[in-house]
């Protein structure tokens, strides 16, 4: 049990020091960083569902035993779960027209609460691949990094837009990216007294993943259609799924 709080802990701290990403795009123009972002994307969505059905659901399917309807429920609670999120805190703020005025505007809060409790389900899924076993905690782990680089820089610019300073928003990304380390650390304490806690946490973050990739990335892939940016993007999209499978020798 000491590794698993180990490893999670470690995890955690890492999604959470990728909200410091928004400093590397500091010196981009805005169009280079709509290119570059768009292909993170595509290769974020790629690597969710590989780690969906590579690492969640097949280990999901051998600790419970066969596919059973336990499975299929976690899944599509996994996917009411974070349409829920999405629908309540307004999770695609970053998408609102931007008012210059210089007072904070409602809808930076609403990011920092919407980023906030994404975080702490973030911390929540990679605790409970932990506690299947460290190779699925990893892929998860490599999962929610790759999704959460392109939803940071997203995250960054939405609050200094907003009307924070930069080094403000860097810091209030910091601090909501912390919550994935509080999600980790009450999953850990509580797993050991709910039965079959981890049999529901892995299909419900296969669920949320698969949300996260077909409602949220792949959507945005679609708003580009020329030829050679969707054949860069179909590689990128491949390249995440291989990356997943690449993950595969570790067990």
């Amino acid at each position: 049990m000491y590794d698993v709080w180990v490893w999670s802990l470690v995890s955690v701290l890492v999604v959470s020091l990728l909200s410091f990403v928004g400093l590397a795009t500091l010196g981009l123009k805005l169009t280079k960083l709509k290119t570059v972002v768009i292909y993170l994307i595509s290769f974020a969505a790629g690597a969710l569902l590989g780690d969906v059905f590579l690492h969640l659901l097949p280990e999901a399917v051998e600790t419970s035993g066969g596919f059973g309807l336990r499975i299929s429920f976690g899944v599509l609670g996994g996917m009411v779960l974070f349409f829920l999120l999405e629908k309540v805190i307004h999770w695609r703020h970053c998408h609102m027209p931007i008012d210059e005025k210089e007072h904070i505007h409602a809808f930076a809060y609403t990011n920092l609460i919407g980023d906030a409790l994404h975080n702490f389900l973030d911390g929540v899924l990679i605790a409970g691949s932990f506690l299947v076993n460290w190779p699925t905690g990893i892929a998860t782990t490599v999962a929610v990094v790759l999704h959460e680089i392109p939803q940071e820089i997203g995250d960054f610019g939405v609050l200094v837009h907003g009307g924070f300073t930069r080094k403000r928003a860097l810091w209030l990304n910091f601090l909501t990216a912390l919550t994935a380390v509080l999600g980790a650390v009450i999953t850990l304490l509580v797993a050991g007294r709910i039965e079959g806690l981890v049999e529901w946490l892995v299909p419900v973050a296969a669920g949320g993943f698969i949300y996260i990739a077909t409602a949220d990335l792949i959507p945005e892939l679609h708003k580009d259609a020329t030829t050679r940016r969707s054949l860069g993007q179909v590689l990128a999209f491949v390249l995440g799924i291989a990356v997943m499978a690449s993950l595969l020798l570790l067990e």
